[in-house]
């Protein structure tokens, strides 16, 4: 009598949360709730999934500039004296960066936002309008898919998820950052991570991912395996505003974030041994 007291419990709740997750889902808007398929049940009962609505968003996923290919942004060359900072310390330097030319035309600087020792982190590629007027990163469309992406997962904006720029101030017309650039923020993005001390990084989208990792290469290549950042295990998506933009994505994109809470449980499972 108990046992069979306690499942349908167990069940109830189970279905509680499955109505909270996809009243979510549809609030926020990308509509009827299905799960991946060829995915390990521990998984697909956590990533609730599906296409969300096309909206126009800039020109992602595009590759870097032809003058300086994959440059080892955030990987090399001499942090001076941003590695010895805090926070505080990081983040009045940062505000005060002109350190290149971008910050002849920005409102705000945008630092990034979130739990500053989360085990999550997500690094995207640079502000747009909407996060150079309000100073915080993915506040924009992509930022309310970016949104939809973490609740799918259980996760949510500040709360053991922190998220950052390859650069800090807007580049013009939204364009990808120019590897000068992103090479006067990099000792900005390392001293973050170093602080942070996340468990895993998603590298979102091309210029994240061949800044962080070092090399220039195809999402399509990197996404799928496990890569590291100095020692962090480091994972590739797909750019938000890409996929607002390109539906045949999505599934790919949701595809990677199983893989993320894959590897995260494998992370935390592993820990405590290796303690």
């Amino acid at each position: 009598m108990n046992d069979g007291h306690n499942t349908r419990r167990e069940q109830n709740m189970n279905d509680g949360q499955n109505t909270r997750r996809e009243q979510l889902l549809k609030e926020i808007g990308i509509g009827p709730v299905w799960r991946l398929r060829d995915v390990p049940q521990a998984v697909a009962d956590v990533v609730a999934v599906a296409p969300a609505e096309a909206l126009v968003a800039r020109e992602p996923d595009v590759a870097v500039a032809a003058s300086a290919p994959a440059p080892a942004i955030a990987r090399g060359g001499d942090p001076g004296p941003v590695a010895g900072m805090d926070w505080p310390a990081l983040k009045a330097c940062v505000a005060d960066c002109t350190a290149c030319a971008l910050h002849a035309n920005r409102n705000k600087t945008v630092f990034g936002v979130g739990d500053e020792n989360a085990d999550w982190l997500f690094v995207g590629e640079g502000p747009g309008a909407d996060e150079d007027a309000q100073g915080e990163p993915f506040v924009g469309q992509a930022g309310k898919l970016l949104d939809n992406m973490l609740a799918a997962i259980a996760l949510k904006r500040g709360t053991n998820v922190y998220i950052a720029n390859i650069v800090k101030c807007r580049p013009p017309g939204n364009r990808n950052p120019q590897a000068e650039e992103a090479q006067a923020c990099a000792a900005y993005l390392q001293r973050q991570i170093e602080l942070i001390r996340p468990k895993l990084i998603i590298a979102l989208g091309k210029v994240a991912a061949v800044n962080l990792l070092g090399r220039d290469a195809s999402i399509a290549s990197l996404r799928g395996q496990q890569h590291a950042y100095h020692g962090i295990p480091l994972l590739v998506t797909y750019h938000p505003a890409y996929l607002l933009r390109t539906l045949s994505d999505k599934a790919k994109a949701w595809e990677d974030l199983c893989f993320a809470v894959k590897t995260m449980a494998d992370l935390q499972m592993s820990g405590p041994a290796a303690a």
